[in-house]
Protein backbone atom coordinates (compact mmCIF):
# COMPACT_ATOMS: atom_id res chain seq x y z
CA UNK A 1 0.00 0.00 0.00
CA UNK A 2 1.46 3.36 -0.41
CA UNK A 3 0.69 4.94 2.65
CA UNK A 4 2.64 2.01 4.28
CA UNK A 5 5.74 2.70 2.16
CA UNK A 6 5.54 6.07 2.55
CA UNK A 7 5.18 5.74 6.33
CA UNK A 8 8.49 3.03 6.02
CA UNK A 9 10.37 5.91 3.84
CA UNK A 10 9.78 8.65 6.28
CA UNK A 11 11.14 6.43 9.03
CA UNK A 12 14.29 5.56 6.85
CA UNK A 13 14.69 9.03 6.42
CA UNK A 14 14.12 9.86 10.10
CA UNK A 15 16.47 6.93 11.07
CA UNK A 16 19.23 7.95 9.06
CA UNK A 17 19.13 11.84 9.89
CA UNK A 18 19.10 10.58 13.83
CA UNK A 19 22.37 8.55 13.02
CA UNK A 20 23.86 11.24 11.47
CA UNK A 21 23.09 13.75 13.98
CA UNK A 22 24.34 11.16 16.23
CA UNK A 23 27.67 10.52 14.72
CA UNK A 24 27.94 14.53 14.68
CA UNK A 25 27.71 14.88 18.58
CA UNK A 26 29.75 12.12 19.21
CA UNK A 27 32.03 13.87 16.92
CA UNK A 28 31.94 17.18 18.53
CA UNK A 29 31.73 15.13 22.30
CA UNK A 30 34.49 13.27 21.68
CA UNK A 31 36.82 16.37 20.70
CA UNK A 32 35.88 18.55 23.39
CA UNK A 33 36.62 15.39 25.83
CA UNK A 34 40.28 15.02 23.97
CA UNK A 35 40.65 18.95 24.77
CA UNK A 36 39.49 18.19 28.28
CA UNK A 37 41.72 14.69 28.63
CA UNK A 38 45.05 17.03 27.59
CA UNK A 39 43.77 20.39 29.52
CA UNK A 40 43.65 17.68 32.73
CA UNK A 41 47.01 16.04 31.85
CA UNK A 42 48.51 20.10 31.84
CA UNK A 43 46.73 21.46 34.94
CA UNK A 44 47.81 18.17 36.88
CA UNK A 45 51.89 18.63 35.40
CA UNK A 46 51.31 22.14 36.37
CA UNK A 47 51.93 21.75 40.60
CA UNK A 48 54.85 18.78 40.45
CA UNK A 49 58.41 19.29 39.26
CA UNK A 50 59.24 19.37 35.89
CA UNK A 51 62.10 16.20 35.79
CA UNK A 52 62.41 13.54 33.37
CA UNK A 53 61.16 9.83 34.64
CA UNK A 54 64.65 8.07 35.58
CA UNK A 55 65.76 5.32 33.82
CA UNK A 56 65.89 2.56 36.37
CA UNK A 57 64.05 3.97 39.77
CA UNK A 58 60.08 4.40 39.86
CA UNK A 59 59.19 8.20 38.95
CA UNK A 60 57.39 10.50 41.45
CA UNK A 61 55.53 12.42 39.35
CA UNK A 62 52.32 12.02 37.47
CA UNK A 63 53.05 11.23 33.16
CA UNK A 64 50.64 10.12 30.52
CA UNK A 65 53.61 8.46 28.48
CA UNK A 66 54.62 5.48 26.55
CA UNK A 67 57.88 4.03 26.84
CA UNK A 68 59.58 2.00 23.87
CA UNK A 69 62.28 0.19 25.83
CA UNK A 70 65.20 -2.16 25.23
CA UNK A 71 68.14 -3.63 27.56
CA UNK A 72 70.62 -5.36 27.05
CA UNK A 73 72.50 -7.48 30.10
CA UNK A 74 75.03 -9.83 30.61
CA UNK A 75 74.31 -13.13 33.37
CA UNK A 76 77.03 -14.10 35.71
CA UNK A 77 77.91 -16.66 33.56
CA UNK A 78 78.56 -13.98 30.85
CA UNK A 79 75.59 -14.79 28.86
CA UNK A 80 73.84 -11.94 26.63
CA UNK A 81 70.65 -11.31 27.28
CA UNK A 82 68.08 -8.92 25.62
CA UNK A 83 64.48 -7.75 27.05
CA UNK A 84 62.33 -5.82 24.14
CA UNK A 85 60.16 -4.01 25.97
CA UNK A 86 61.99 -3.98 29.07
CA UNK A 87 59.08 -4.33 31.39
CA UNK A 88 58.28 -0.78 30.63
CA UNK A 89 54.38 0.28 29.38
CA UNK A 90 52.44 3.69 29.47
CA UNK A 91 50.27 5.46 32.00
CA UNK A 92 47.38 7.56 31.96
CA UNK A 93 46.81 10.46 34.84
CA UNK A 94 43.13 10.38 36.50
CA UNK A 95 41.66 12.52 38.50
CA UNK A 96 44.02 14.76 40.26
CA UNK A 97 46.59 12.97 42.27
CA UNK A 98 46.35 9.39 40.64
CA UNK A 99 47.70 7.71 37.57
CA UNK A 100 47.42 4.22 36.01
CA UNK A 101 50.28 2.40 34.58
CA UNK A 102 50.11 -1.18 32.25
CA UNK A 103 53.44 -2.51 31.78
CA UNK A 104 53.40 -5.42 28.76
CA UNK A 105 55.15 -8.60 28.68
CA UNK A 106 58.73 -8.21 27.37
CA UNK A 107 60.05 -10.65 24.99
CA UNK A 108 63.59 -12.10 26.36
CA UNK A 109 66.23 -13.35 24.19
CA UNK A 110 68.72 -15.34 26.16
CA UNK A 111 71.35 -16.54 22.97
CA UNK A 112 71.67 -19.44 24.93
CA UNK A 113 70.15 -23.21 25.67
CA UNK A 114 67.48 -21.09 27.55
CA UNK A 115 64.02 -20.62 25.61
CA UNK A 116 63.47 -17.31 24.59
CA UNK A 117 59.86 -15.89 25.12
CA UNK A 118 57.39 -13.29 26.85
CA UNK A 119 57.74 -12.37 30.33
CA UNK A 120 55.52 -10.98 33.08
CA UNK A 121 53.06 -8.73 32.77
CA UNK A 122 52.54 -5.60 35.10
CA UNK A 123 49.70 -3.20 36.27
CA UNK A 124 50.70 0.06 38.79
CA UNK A 125 48.14 2.72 40.68
CA UNK A 126 50.11 5.69 41.52
CA UNK A 127 48.85 8.25 44.03
CA UNK A 128 50.32 11.48 44.00
CA UNK A 129 50.57 12.85 48.51
CA UNK A 130 51.94 16.65 48.02
CA UNK A 131 54.05 18.05 45.91
CA UNK A 132 54.98 21.76 44.75
CA UNK A 133 56.78 23.06 41.30
CA UNK A 134 59.50 25.15 40.95
CA UNK A 135 57.57 28.22 42.28
CA UNK A 136 56.26 26.26 45.72
CA UNK A 137 58.91 24.15 46.90
CA UNK A 138 59.69 22.06 43.86
CA UNK A 139 59.67 18.47 45.46
CA UNK A 140 56.81 15.69 45.27
CA UNK A 141 55.88 12.21 47.82
CA UNK A 142 53.85 9.28 46.01
CA UNK A 143 52.75 6.11 46.94
CA UNK A 144 52.74 3.15 44.66
CA UNK A 145 50.96 -0.06 44.31
CA UNK A 146 51.15 -2.58 42.17
CA UNK A 147 50.69 -6.32 40.80
CA UNK A 148 52.35 -8.42 38.33
CA UNK A 149 51.03 -11.27 37.09
CA UNK A 150 52.80 -14.30 35.98
CA UNK A 151 51.71 -14.34 32.25
CA UNK A 152 56.03 -15.69 31.44
CA UNK A 153 56.57 -18.23 29.01
CA UNK A 154 58.72 -20.94 28.89
CA UNK A 155 60.32 -19.87 32.67
CA UNK A 156 60.79 -15.98 31.26
CA UNK A 157 58.83 -14.54 34.28
CA UNK A 158 57.97 -15.55 38.16
CA UNK A 159 56.64 -18.84 39.68
CA UNK A 160 53.16 -16.87 41.01
CA UNK A 161 51.95 -13.83 41.07
CA UNK A 162 53.11 -10.81 43.47
CA UNK A 163 52.02 -7.42 44.67
CA UNK A 164 54.44 -4.35 45.25
CA UNK A 165 54.35 -1.33 46.98
CA UNK A 166 56.51 1.15 46.91
CA UNK A 167 56.85 4.98 48.35
CA UNK A 168 59.15 7.79 46.43
CA UNK A 169 59.63 11.10 46.85
CA UNK A 170 62.10 14.19 45.48
CA UNK A 171 63.20 17.47 45.86
CA UNK A 172 64.82 19.99 44.08
CA UNK A 173 68.20 21.51 45.39
CA UNK A 174 68.69 23.97 43.02
CA UNK A 175 67.30 25.31 39.75
CA UNK A 176 69.24 22.84 37.87
CA UNK A 177 69.49 19.57 40.42
CA UNK A 178 67.37 17.69 41.82
CA UNK A 179 67.72 14.16 44.53
CA UNK A 180 65.07 11.40 44.75
CA UNK A 181 64.62 8.15 46.44
CA UNK A 182 62.66 5.39 46.71
CA UNK A 183 62.29 2.13 48.82
CA UNK A 184 59.97 -0.49 48.28
CA UNK A 185 59.19 -4.46 48.55
CA UNK A 186 57.56 -7.40 46.47
CA UNK A 187 56.02 -9.87 47.79
CA UNK A 188 54.99 -13.57 45.81
CA UNK A 189 51.34 -14.42 46.15
CA UNK A 190 53.00 -18.13 46.56
CA UNK A 191 56.05 -20.14 46.12
CA UNK A 192 57.66 -17.77 49.15
CA UNK A 193 60.06 -20.69 49.90
CA UNK A 194 61.68 -20.94 46.46
CA UNK A 195 61.21 -17.27 45.14
CA UNK A 196 61.53 -15.34 48.93
CA UNK A 197 61.00 -11.71 48.82
CA UNK A 198 62.67 -8.66 47.86
CA UNK A 199 62.98 -5.11 49.27
CA UNK A 200 64.72 -2.30 46.98
CA UNK A 201 65.76 0.80 48.04
CA UNK A 202 67.25 3.41 45.18
CA UNK A 203 68.42 7.04 45.35
CA UNK A 204 69.46 9.89 42.59
CA UNK A 205 70.81 12.80 41.43
CA UNK A 206 69.71 15.04 38.02
CA UNK A 207 71.68 17.70 36.74
CA UNK A 208 69.60 20.29 34.40
CA UNK A 209 72.91 21.14 32.06
CA UNK A 210 71.42 22.80 29.13
CA UNK A 211 67.87 23.01 27.46
CA UNK A 212 67.14 20.22 26.08
CA UNK A 213 69.96 17.95 27.96
CA UNK A 214 69.63 16.20 31.84
CA UNK A 215 72.28 14.30 33.25
CA UNK A 216 71.56 11.43 35.91
CA UNK A 217 73.70 8.92 38.13
CA UNK A 218 71.36 6.62 40.24
CA UNK A 219 72.49 3.95 42.87
CA UNK A 220 69.62 0.49 42.72
CA UNK A 221 70.16 -1.54 45.62
CA UNK A 222 67.83 -4.78 45.86
CA UNK A 223 67.97 -7.05 49.66
CA UNK A 224 67.06 -10.21 49.36
CA UNK A 225 65.05 -12.04 52.43
CA UNK A 226 64.39 -16.02 51.76
CA UNK A 227 64.33 -17.91 48.74
CA UNK A 228 67.90 -19.10 46.77
CA UNK A 229 68.96 -15.78 47.34
CA UNK A 230 68.28 -15.21 51.10
CA UNK A 231 70.60 -12.92 53.15
CA UNK A 232 72.63 -11.30 49.60
CA UNK A 233 72.11 -8.30 47.64
CA UNK A 234 73.31 -6.63 45.05
CA UNK A 235 74.08 -3.30 44.03
CA UNK A 236 74.30 -1.24 40.79
CA UNK A 237 75.37 2.56 40.10
CA UNK A 238 73.04 3.53 36.83
CA UNK A 239 74.82 6.35 34.99
CA UNK A 240 72.13 7.92 32.67
CA UNK A 241 71.16 10.71 30.22
CA UNK A 242 68.43 12.11 28.57
CA UNK A 243 67.31 14.55 25.09
CA UNK A 244 64.31 16.03 25.47
CA UNK A 245 62.93 16.75 21.79
CA UNK A 246 59.67 19.27 21.40
CA UNK A 247 58.69 21.63 18.97
CA UNK A 248 59.85 25.20 18.53
CA UNK A 249 56.20 26.35 19.45
CA UNK A 250 55.66 23.85 22.28
CA UNK A 251 52.96 24.82 25.10
CA UNK A 252 52.05 22.29 27.99
CA UNK A 253 48.89 20.70 26.23
CA UNK A 254 51.20 19.72 23.33
CA UNK A 255 53.19 16.44 23.39
CA UNK A 256 56.55 15.88 23.07
CA UNK A 257 59.50 12.94 22.84
CA UNK A 258 62.67 12.13 25.51
CA UNK A 259 65.21 10.21 24.28
CA UNK A 260 67.05 8.27 27.22
CA UNK A 261 69.66 5.56 27.90
CA UNK A 262 71.71 4.36 30.99
CA UNK A 263 73.52 1.65 32.04
CA UNK A 264 73.47 -0.66 35.22
CA UNK A 265 76.78 -1.23 36.27
CA UNK A 266 77.62 -3.89 39.59
CA UNK A 267 79.19 -2.73 42.28
CA UNK A 268 78.36 -5.86 44.82
CA UNK A 269 80.14 -8.90 44.52
CA UNK A 270 76.90 -10.77 44.01
CA UNK A 271 74.95 -9.80 41.15
CA UNK A 272 72.81 -11.79 38.72
CA UNK A 273 73.23 -9.67 35.89
CA UNK A 274 75.73 -6.76 34.75
CA UNK A 275 76.48 -4.28 32.07
CA UNK A 276 73.34 -3.62 31.49
CA UNK A 277 72.05 -1.07 28.73
CA UNK A 278 69.21 0.49 28.31
CA UNK A 279 67.71 2.67 25.63
CA UNK A 280 63.82 4.21 25.02
CA UNK A 281 62.16 6.58 23.45
CA UNK A 282 59.15 7.84 25.37
CA UNK A 283 56.11 9.81 24.26
CA UNK A 284 54.78 11.85 26.48
CA UNK A 285 51.47 13.12 26.09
Amino acid sequence: MVWLRLVRTTLRIGLLIAAGAACSCAAAAQQSFWERFRGHNSEAAAVQPTWPTPVVQSDPRLTQYYRFSFSREYTAAGTETVSYGNARGGGIVAWNRAEFDVLPPPYIRHNSTAADGFGDTAALIKLRLFSGNADHGNYIFTAIGGHTFATGSARNGALTDSWMATLVGGKGLTQHIDLESSLGGTLPTGSIATQGRSIAWNALAQDHVSRTVWLELENNATFYHGGSHDGLMQNFVTPGAFYVFRRSDWKPTHSYLVFDGGMQIATSAFHTYNHNLIAEMRVLF
